[in-house]
């Protein structure tokens, strides 16, 4: 799990407005470093299946949510993986 004052910093970083907490953006950004945090953990546990199953559904998770901006929004899409450095 992320610590609160990293998530705290995401969603500063990502959020469209001042309020916003949910938006395409924030999410994609928060999944991203759950995914790095966990991709850190399989280098020392390579036998922890469980935990990679919930990997691979995070990813999935990701993928959907940056396929959706991608069709709603193609300049977010590219501003949010240019900011993250995604490839795609």
């Amino acid at each position: 799990m992320l610590a609160t004052a990293k998530k705290t910093t995401l969603i500063e970083r990502f959020r469209t407005h001042d309020t916003d907490t949910g938006s395409p953006e924030v999410q994609i950004a928060i999944l991203s470093a759950r995914i790095a945090e966990l991709t850190e953990h399989f280098k020392m546990h390579k036998k922890d299946h469980a935990s990679r199953r919930g990997l691979l559904m995070l990813v999935s998770k990701r993928r959907r949510l940056l396929d959706y901006l991608k069709t709603h929004d193609s300049d977010r899409y590219r501003d949010v993986i240019g900011k993250l450095g995604i490839r795609k």
